[in-house]
């Protein structure tokens, strides 16, 4: 049975929790195929001059590591999401004139990527490594997670405050790392549906499927 190979291009390491997110979404969209996503890790090149843009990311990713779907994040932050959307497609197309190009899908969370793992409390306090706590996360209501300045801060806040630790083993803690697991625990992302980004999401990936069928068939 073939594979369906998707590539991820993002800014960092940090974004890579939204892999257990789209290939939730492919299952979602009837892929039937074996799923193998990959993360375009271009830290070793982002110094190098010439490697530092949209474009040059996306020129090496498909280079370094071909897939049969791209999917192209970009963190919102201040800016609209059709910005975002304009700017990696303006990025997309500069490459495309180059060399053939896989479909792609835009990925723009609001404001980033960490909003969309501030829904599941259940998964934050097993990345926490404490399941059974019952200490209060205070996580925001669902349909404010968009409007929030800063998610990561109140995602980093949630695994503190959900790993019961204190003074110097809560320091030690490894938030990040525990943040990029939160993504994998997750076992439903349905209520993201609440979001106006994720929905744009859903509907572009499902939109890039109709156009290539053959990407979902076995």
């Amino acid at each position: 049975m073939r594979t369906l190979r998707y590539t991820l291009v993002t800014n960092g390491s940090s974004d890579t929790v939204l892999l257990p997110i789209l290939t939730w979404l492919l299952l979602e969209q009837g892929v039937s195929r074996p799923i193998e996503p990959t993360w375009a890790d271009l830290r070793l090149l982002r110094s190098s001059k010439g490697h530092r843009d949209l474009a040059d990311r996306i020129r090496l990713s498909v280079d370094l590591y071909p897939g049969d779907l791209l999917f192209i994040h970009r963190d919102a932050e201040r800016e609209p999401r059709e910005k975002r959307v304009a700017e990696i497609e303006e990025a997309v197309e500069a490459v495309a004139a180059e060399r053939d190009l896989p479909p792609h899908v835009c990925v723009v969370p609001v404001r980033m990527q960490e909003a969309w793992l501030l829904f599941d409390e259940a998964a934050i306090r097993h990345a926490a490594g404490n399941r059974s706590g019952r200490q209060p996360v205070n996580l925001p209501p669902l349909r404010q997670i968009e409007r929030l300045p800063d998610p990561k801060s109140i995602l980093h806040a949630a695994l503190r405050q959900a790993s019961g630790l204190h003074g110097r083993r809560l320091k030690r803690f490894p938030v990040r790392q525990r943040a990029r697991r939160v993504a994998e625990l997750v076992d439903d992302f349905s209520p993201l549906r609440a979001l106006s980004a994720f929905n744009a999401l859903e509907s572009d990936l499902a939109a890039v499927l109709r156009r290539y069928p053959a990407l979902c068939q076995a």
